[in-house]
């Protein structure tokens, strides 16, 4: 990039799309702001070069590269450069759903948050810039995708508080998904072996699968195994609910057949029917 300040403002405001973006920017010598009743839109700050001060919350950050701040709405604030060269990139969005998509991805908190450097998120603001610049869609709503991809992309691979990242915790984890793969019809899989495939305890396991899946890891072995006893009765029309309760991994046919209702709201033959 080289302007020094590219920026960009949608017409998006009156669509009443579940998310727009408001505008996105790039700036080459970030100057100082300070918002005591903050900014009426979600506010995304990064860094691309260099290093600023941002003070939110009662706390102050630095941001350096590979980490940016997002910001609620009204949130007071200020920032200002740490470091002689400060180059950023800013995006701000709202829309008639957006609370309920950042509730739904636990991003509707104000945060700073980190990221690797071989990450997407690092220049993605950036890409978006630039496909905006050189191919205007007038109908604006790819910018609502983009949006929707961005928050995405926060969520698997931004670090809030020095937590391990979705994209890193699914890394950490995938020897557990491959043994749930491979041994999800044994009625003995549990707990315990599942954290020996890693080396922690049962309890650090669950932590870990509620931090990246939002539940416990014998919750997604359960809803796994529903979602094999889908696919082998939409495969099969031959194959019976019991045999299909044996080949994921269910003792007892009642058993399984009350956990398939409650997850699916139906019975498995109902499912069958339906598909």
């Amino acid at each position: 990039m080289h302007a020094q300040h590219r920026r960009f403002f949608t017409n998006m405001k009156e669509q009443q799309l579940p998310l727009y973006m408001e505008s996105i920017g790039f700036n080459q010598a970030q100057e100082n702001f300070n918002r005591p009743s903050g900014y009426p839109c979600y506010h995304w700050l990064q860094t691309i070069r260099g290093e600023g001060e941002f003070i939110f919350g009662g706390s102050t950050i630095h941001i350096k590269e590979n980490s940016g701040v997002l910001l609620l709405p009204n949130e007071p604030h200020a920032y200002k450069p740490s470091s002689s060269i400060w180059e950023t990139m800013y995006i701000t969005f709202m829309g008639s759903q957006a609370n309920v998509i950042l509730s739904s991805l636990v991003l509707n908190h104000s945060s700073f948050y980190q990221w690797d450097p071989e990450s997407e998120l690092q220049s993605y603001a950036a890409a978006v810039l630039d496909s905006i610049s050189s191919d205007r869609d007038v109908s604006e709503l790819d910018v609502s995708g983009d949006i929707y991809r961005f928050l995405i992309l926060l969520k698997k691979h931004g670090r809030v508080n020095n937590l391990p990242s979705i994209s890193h915790a699914i890394e950490r984890l995938t020897p557990v998904l491959h043994l749930m793969e491979e041994c999800h019809s044994d009625p003995n899989l549990g707990l315990e072996r599942m954290g020996l495939e890693i080396g922690i305890s049962s309890r650090h396991l669950n932590t870990m699968f509620k931090q990246t899946f939002g539940m416990t890891a014998y919750a997604y072995l359960i809803m796994f195994r529903i979602r094999k006893a889908k696919e082998r009765m939409t495969g099969d029309s031959s194959i019976t609910v019991k045999d299909t309760a044996h080949d994921v991994g269910f003792r007892d046919v009642s058993h399984f057949v009350a956990t398939f209702r409650r997850i699916e709201g139906v019975t498995p033959e109902q499912y069958r029917i339906l598909y």
